[in-house]
């Protein structure tokens, strides 16, 4: 079998997504969660973007045992040295070089002619050849650089140690077959090819990343880079799940496959939505709620006769199971363990007594509580922020005819309790507004959205807000049965988060 290598860039390039911002335990669960799913190589960052980036990126090269961590960096020497420094302690280190080498970069952003991309682009490699066995190069908008340059490039790129080169589609200009044939010329031009390995950044501007991405393995490229469910800078990357199940569908076709965990699809997937703040659209490919559904009678009365009549993979293969133990309030805790252990989660006491006190909780409110319902409880609480502050009670006053009025109660981590009173244009901006009152911070709410966890009147909502202050942006979430109690639980979650970063920046700065 033909192994195709996935180099995830969830965490550098995923991140670069308007209005997403991961602190590093957030990067920490994010990259434990790709080990499990088998990445082969994880981008953790660009070490040289910022002090609490580059703390990050180490954080979690520290933690990450089996998979290649990855730091981006210019062709710089500075930028180089941070990634050498970001990297310490790595298992299995490698540097992500890139310069520019399209026409159009070359005249207006680098200003620079060829031969100085070239040399510049030389130097970094010499340079970085001296602490990393492991460089990865790419020419930054490959697709709309001239193919003779492209190899030529290439080829000082092998002569410089480079193990891996990277043609990417940085804008999603390309057509599949444009894109395949790139490969296929490199392959069949340049010298000393076969030592090094092929990879494939392909971006969705055009909406075929996933096509372009294929066409570049049956080009001969050996590795694919993209992100969990798509996500990235404008319309995003190649969502690695669907090149996954592509392969794994149709190897009568391709001849190739990744050597990921299938399995692991659904619920990395499910955490990347979940920290990043991105919905997946219910239509979406592979994770899509409605990726399994069947709601046409033509469509179900052939699914009941044979499910490959419109089910060319099952649910099964990327982690989804069928609920066998309906939980209720009447359920003890062993159901509850072995619910846990059904669904890939395996907690400590002391993790497993605080979920189970939630989940008694909220199957008081509920008559019967989900899959869906278990999995917010259970991931909500894998990562923990400091709680300067501490949501106690909330109070709204609201009438049509009357102005929206909201008291709330927090708890700091001194002990010390205070209660604040609001009114607001509604009763979301009342609560905001004596939460604000409450802790003393002065912030902007940058966004806010809502979504339901599971179905039916007394489902869950998920309240996602993203807040500003001095240039620093957090994401907060929430969730409860109740939309305003989940409102006001994602705005403190994203206050703690704020006041945390703030801290940890002046440590660094210190």
């Amino acid at each position: 079998m033909r192994k195709i290598y996935i180099f995830d860039t969830t965490l550098r390039d995923g991140e670069q997504s308007p209005g997403v911002n991961l602190n590093t335990r957030e990067k920490l669960e994010i990259a434990y969660q790709l080990e499990k799913l088998g990445v082969d190589r994880i981008e953790a960052g660009f070490p040289a973007a910022s002090p609490g980036d580059l703390a990050a990126v180490n954080a979690v090269a520290r933690a990450v045992k089996k998979s290649t961590v990855i730091g981006l960096s210019r062709s710089r020497t500075q930028d180089i040295d941070a990634v050498r420094e970001a990297l310490q302690g790595a298992e299995d280190p490698c540097i992500h070089l890139f310069l520019a080498t399209s026409p159009i970069h070359r005249k207006y952003k680098l200003k620079m002619d060829k031969d100085q991309v070239l040399e510049t682009a030389q130097a970094a490699l010499r340079y970085a050849s001296k602490y990393f066995s492991k460089i990865e190069f790419s020419c930054e908008d490959a697709g709309r650089t001239e193919l003779d340059f492209l190899c030529e490039m290439t080829a000082m790129a092998i002569r410089e140690g480079a193990s891996v080169v990277n043609i990417p589609d940085t804008v999603g200009y390309l057509y599949p077959e444009e894109y395949g044939n790139i490969f296929r010329t490199l392959k069949e031009k340049v010298p000393g090819i076969e030592k090094i390995q092929l990879s494939a950044h392909c971006h969705d501007d055009l909406g075929l990343a996933t096509a372009n991405s294929l066409a570049a393995i049956l080009g001969g490229a050996d590795q694919i880079e993209g992100t969990i469910n798509g996500i990235g800078e404008r319309a995003g990357n190649t969502a690695l799940e669907e090149v996954a199940l592509a392969l794994e569908t149709r190897f009568d076709f391709f001849g190739a496959k990744t050597s990921l965990e299938l399995t692991e699809i659904a619920r990395t997937s499910r955490l990347v939505s979940r920290l990043t703040g991105m919905v997946v659209p219910g239509n979406k490919a592979i994770v899509g709620a409605n990726a399994f559904a069947h709601e046409s009678g033509i469509h179900q009365d052939g699914m009941l006769k044979e499910k490959t009549t419109y089910e060319i993979m099952s649910p099964e293969t990327i982690g989804l199971k069928e609920s066998k133990l309906v939980l209720g309030k009447h359920s003890g805790r062993h159901a509850f363990r072995e619910k846990l252990v059904d669904m890939g989660y395996s907690l400590d006491d002391e993790r497993l007594n605080e979920a189970f006190a939630k989940f008694k909780a909220l199957a008081d409110k509920k008559k019967e509580v989900t899959d869906e319902d278990l999995l917010a409880i259970v991931e909500l609480k894998l990562i923990d922020t400091p709680e300067e502050f501490r949501l106690e009670t909330i109070f709204v006053s609201y009438g049509n005819e009357a102005t929206p009025a909201a008291k709330v109660r927090l708890v700091t981590l001194a002990g010390d309790i205070i209660e604040k009173e609001a009114e607001g244009n509604g009763s979301v901006d009342a609560i905001y507004n004596a939460i604000d009152l409450a802790s003393g911070e002065e912030v902007k709410l940058a966004d806010y959205s809502i979504k339901s966890v599971s179905h039916g009147k007394d489902a869950q909502g998920e309240v996602h807000v993203v807040l500003t202050q001095n240039g620093a942006s957090v994401q907060g979430r929430g969730v409860s049965t109740d939309i305003l109690e989940a409102s006001a639980r994602a705005y403190v979650d994203a206050l703690n988060r704020l006041i945390e970063k703030r801290k940890s920046n002046s440590a660094i700065r210190a």
